[in-house]
């Protein structure tokens, strides 16, 4: 679904989160603290964000796989209600 400036929930969303992520990051980059200490803080960030994407993946993957079946129901109802329809009128 759109809103009125064009961009999709999705593409906000994706906004949304890749700016959390460049954010954290610079956080922590800038944080005073030891060197081993924020690349540690890095990784464990990283690894994070790493989980976090995939199971937002594997859910629009999913819901992706749910409004495909609804589809193909509707456009197969749609089908079958054009060649009734259809064998109706050919017999009129």
């Amino acid at each position: 679904m759109r809103d009125d400036n064009g961009y999709g929930a999705g593409s906000v969303l994706l906004s949304f989160l890749l700016g959390g992520a460049v954010g954290a990051g610079l956080a922590l980059l800038l944080a005073p603290q030891s060197g081993p200490e924020t690349r540690r803080k890095i990784k464990d960030f990283a690894e994070d964000m790493k989980d976090r994407v995939g199971s937002t993946v594997e859910k629009g993957k999913d819901l992706f796989e749910q409004k495909k079946s609804v589809i193909a129901s509707a456009i197969d109802a749609g089908k079958e209600a054009y060649e009734k329809e259809r064998e109706r009128l050919s017999k009129s």
